[in-house]
Order: C-alpha cells, then structure tokens, then sequence
C-alpha cells in the first residue's frame, strides 16, 4: 500500500476537522489521505433492512468526508474505506502500515461534557505510528508554530524528533518546551536560593545539550529554546493558545513503566487548544 495519512470520520463536526487537518497533511508529505468509517455490526434480530440502511448511511457519511476533503486540499488523493467492528479496533489496525493516525477529539455519540473521547484515548500512546488529536473545532488562525515538550527521556526525544520534521515541512518555527520542578525535599527552599540556581542552570544546560544535535540535523528550522520552573501540562497548555500543534511523548520521566499514556500527555489532550500529536518512543511497549 501506497503512503499513506489514515483519519478516522463519523460525520460530526470534530471528525471534519480531523478530515480537514489530515488532507493538509497528506498534501504536505505527498501521501494519499485514507478515511475511515466504522460502524457496528447488528444481529440476526435486526428489523428487515436495517443493516442495508445502515450501510447506505455510513457510505453517505464516507462520500461527504471524501468531498470535504477535497474541497478542503485540491489536488489530494482520496480513498475511502467502509469497515464493521469497533472503531478503536479497527483505526488500531489501520494504524499498524501509517504514516500517522488522524482523530477528532470526539464523536458522535459522546457525552458533551466529555473533554476527550474514547476513541482517541484508546489511540494516543497505544500505537506505533504517531495519533493527532484534533482539539477544539472550527478554522483556527494559524500561528506557524509548532511547540513540543520535552524531558530527556526516550519518548521526549521520539517527540523532537516528530516535531523537527513537521517544523521542516511546515516551514514553521519549533519552540522547544522544558519545564522543571524542585524535588520534595526541597520544595520549602526560599526562592533564589544557590540550590534553586544550581537546579536552575542544570535544567538549561540539559535543554541545550538535549536540543543540539537536532538543531544541527535541520539548521533550516527556527528554534525558540524555553526553560520555565512550573508544571509542564500547565505551560503546555498555554503555549497551544498560539501554537498550531503540540507534540509531546506518550511517556515522560517520572512515568509508571506499566502506564500506556503518561500523566503529561494525558494532561495536554484534555487541556490544549490546538491539535496535540502524541508519538511513541521506538520499541515502547
């Protein structure tokens, strides 16, 4: 199968903006754009001719994503697939030979409370290939920035990685991400203190050394190199209010190894305002 950018669809206004935001980026990675419908299969006590209604609705719900889609991306190629079964099932699967995985933050069906929906949860950290998550719907004005957290840890540097390549072929500036917090044991300590400025300087350095050689890969990128002392899912967050795409790793330092999406992660799905990609470390299980 041809390269290809996967998006998932159910026909509700969170699943158009997914569609909208993949068919951008098959055009930008000269992909073909593949979308998906999934419905549920219904038993041999279904009323006569419901299964065939239903069929006839989900391939309604295909044909209008593939016209919106290339409205939205002349020039975009487009395949449709109708597939029965559970939708986190099967956008697993079609997961497995993608280039990436593109979702709404939810669909139909959904509480409205609900911040984030199960099919994307059930996406983020659990696939190989890296899952988009579309928060909030409508046109955004876009800010040519791509901002991307980062630790030290293995799956941060997976996320750098992701980021650098979307930053060279979106042509946008990068602002790198890195936020500390004192340890336990000295979250009493007066502000100011040598110790504080000693981990101060300690966070800097590891950023700089970190953010080095990927500066070096793609000099070609614009980098805006932060520190901050705060909590990361807070300063994430606010950076995705002028941000296109937040990138963050399924898992961070501090993380439980048996924890399939890390707190962080978690965290900025709920709470960004812009698309958030999470990307998993190469051989994370």
């Amino acid at each position: 199968m041809a390269a290809h950018v996967v998006v998932g669809t159910d026909g509700s206004s969170s699943a158009d903006a997914a569609v909208e935001w993949a068919a951008d980026d098959a055009v930008r990675r000269g992909c073909v754009l593949r979308i998906v419908h999934v419905r549920e299969e219904w038993g041999r006590d279904a009323p006569a001719g419901f299964d065939d209604s239903l069929a006839e609705q989900a391939r309604g719900v295909l044909d209008a994503a593939a016209e919106l889609a290339r409205r939205h991306a002349p020039g975009v190629t487009v395949e449709t697939s109708l597939e029965i079964g559970r939708a986190a099932e099967v956008l697993r699967r079609e997961a497995e030979d993608a280039e990436q995985v593109v979702v709404g933050s939810r669909g139909r069906g959904g509480f409205a409370g609900l911040l984030l929906g199960s099919v994307s949860l059930s996406l983020a950290g659990h696939v190989a290939t890296p899952v988009v998550v579309l928060r909030g719907e409508g046109v955004r004005r876009a800010h040519d920035e791509i901002v991307v957290g980062f630790d030290g840890s293995p799956a941060s540097e997976a996320a750098l990685e992701y980021a650098f390549q979307e930053a060279a072929r979106r042509g946008a500036r990068l602002r790198a991400l890195h936020t500390w917090q004192l340890p336990f044991i000295a979250a009493s300590a007066t502000a100011y203190t040598p110790l504080v400025e000693d981990i101060s300087e300690g966070e800097r350095r590891l950023a700089a050394e970190t953010l080095a050689p990927w500066q070096d890969k793609y000099p070609q990128v614009e980098l805006q190199e932060t520190v901050l002392y705060g909590h990361p899912v807070l300063a994430l967050g606010e950076a995705s209010a002028t941000a296109d795409l937040v990138v963050v790793g399924s898992r961070g330092l501090g993380g439980l190894g048996s924890a399939v999406l890390g707190s962080v992660s978690h965290g900025v799905l709920h709470h960004a305002d812009c698309p958030v990609a999470v990307v998993r470390a190469r051989g994370e299980g």
